[in-house]
């Protein structure tokens, strides 16, 4: 006899239902998010700018279909295309990941939560053109940094406590889940609809990590995030005409997402949706590593100008210890051949080796022209990473979120550096008097590397004043951007 299975249409899960009543019900009042939203937008767009100097991010961008041009459309940023806000979508997000030097939350799940913009600007955009076309008024930029703040809080309080990487998913499941929350309630969907798009993104297949791990690292990683957040920016459309959602995704037994993809483990929750995560969001400033190797970078950095002191040279060392958390040992300690640039930026190994030998880490160093240098790889065997149990407690406590590294360098005299220990890099949210001003002087280099004069001192004379800028129409900021 079979079992009996009700077909009783159940309620919707409660974490799809928290995450609809925060997009539709919380209002934001954090100065501080505000604050830290606006330079993580400057930051984000910045990071786009500068990958539209490769010529492998270059030629993602444009319409799907070449010449196809849509009145009222989203435009990109850096270019001269004006697109349907799903391929906006995915031209923003991908050129924003691209070099791996935008925001970054770490956690159970580590993920970028600025990826989000690509789907939050193309639709704020297309809303906005659409608008003004019908006589109507546009969207803020205040409705963007608002946006940009409800993404990030459903991403990193989702990624606190569970690990997506763990059963070999990426983390851009929870871009495409955050970004369906917060362009569909931008683009007017009730609380039903919102709830239909959300369930959507989550019975989704979902993205492997395969393209982030030896032996298949690959440039996926780089659009990825622009994949999600486009697909994000097509369920919320889709749920817009009426279409239906799926109550239980998560919970039902054998056909949810927790037993078909998370080992039939429910989330765990640390806290409610409020602010949090763009408060304490960590900037890439100096360097476009991946982030749990940035404080290693920079110890590298300090011990570059120590080997020049001592007299020393890269040839003389015998090891190198890297002191680390188990997060950085599992992602990003790399053994063997690097294939190509992606490979290269998820190895903390080169990303110490580039330092200690050119005093410098720029996204130049991990094209083939450098990584040929043979130095790198006679470097690289030489480093050998350690876990520290405290630095990665650290890691995991609210309180701190240190993401430590710490470099000792050993000679084949038997001598040594004093050892060089980093607990916080520059873009942390303990560090942010310092970071501010070299996050500015970033995005100010970053946008001559495409636009005129004039519209780089347009630019800042917006982005720079909070006021100015979340009172500026989103189509006539993103104007500005245009080529």
């Amino acid at each position: 006899m079979s079992a009996h299975i009700s077909n009783v249409r159940p309620k919707y899960d409660k974490v799809i239902v928290d995450i609809v009543d925060y997009v539709t019900g919380y209002k934001i009042t954090s100065k501080v998010a505000y604050d830290t939203a606006r330079n993580c937008l400057i930051d984000t767009l910045g990071c786009g700018l500068e990958a539209l100097e490769y010529p492998a991010c270059k030629k993602l961008m444009g319409p799907i279909v070449p010449g196809t041009m849509v009145p009222n459309g989203a435009k990109v940023p850096g270019t001269q295309f004006q697109l349907d806000p799903i391929q906006a979508a995915f031209n923003i997000g991908a050129m924003i990941r691209w070099l791996d030097f935008n925001d970054t939350w770490l956690a159970a799940e580590w993920g970028h939560p600025s990826d989000n913009l690509g789907g939050i600007l193309a639709t704020a955009d297309w809303l906005s053109r659409n608008a003004i076309a019908a006589g109507k008024k546009p969207l803020k930029m205040k409705d963007v940094l608002t946006a940009m703040i409800k993404a990030h809080e459903i991403q990193g309080c989702i990624a606190l406590e569970n690990s997506f990487n763990k059963v070999g998913l990426d983390h851009v499941v929870l871009v495409k889940v955050a970004s369906t929350a917060v362009v569909a309630e931008m683009m007017g969907l009730t609380g039903e609809e919102i709830l239909n798009a959300v369930s959507l993104a989550w019975v989704d297949g979902q993205s492997l990590r395969t393209y982030r791990h030896a032996p298949n690292t690959g440039s996926r990683k780089s659009w990825a995030a622009g994949d999600a957040t486009s697909r994000a920016v097509r369920l919320a459309l889709i749920a817009k005409t009426g279409e239906m959602g799926y109550p239980s995704v998560l919970t039902a037994e054998t056909w949810g997402f927790y037993d078909v993809l998370f080992k039939g483990q429910p989330f765990k929750f640390q806290r409610k949706y409020a602010s949090y995560v763009m408060e304490n969001v960590l900037f890439k400033i100096s360097f476009p590593a991946e982030f749990h190797a940035q404080t290693a970078v920079e110890a590298a950095m300090t011990l570059h100008a120590a080997l020049a002191k001592a007299g020393k040279r890269v040839d003389d060392i015998r090891q190198i210890t890297i002191r680390t958390h188990e997060a950085c040992i599992r992602i990003i300690d790399k053994k063997g051949p690097l294939n190509n640039p992606a490979d290269r930026d998820h190895c903390i190994q080169y990303m110490v080796a580039v330092p200690l030998i050119f005093g410098r880490l720029t996204a130049g160093d991990y094209e083939d022209k450098i990584a040929s240098d043979k130095r790198i790889d006679a470097l690289r065997d030489k480093i050998v990473c350690v876990e520290d149990k405290a630095f990665t407690k650290d890691y995991h406590d609210p309180k701190k979120r240190s993401i430590a590294n710490a470099l000792t360098v050993e000679f084949k005299d038997g001598k040594k550096l004093k050892e060089i220990v980093v607990e916080y890099p520059i873009g942390h949210a303990r560090r942010r008097k310092d970071g501010i001003p070299l996050l500015e002087a970033k995005f100010k280099i970053n946008l001559a590397r495409q636009l005129s004069l004039k519209q780089q001192q347009k630019i800042l004379e917006i982005s720079l004043d909070q006021k100015k800028l979340e009172d500026m129409a989103v189509n006539e900021y993103v104007d500005l951007y245009v080529i």
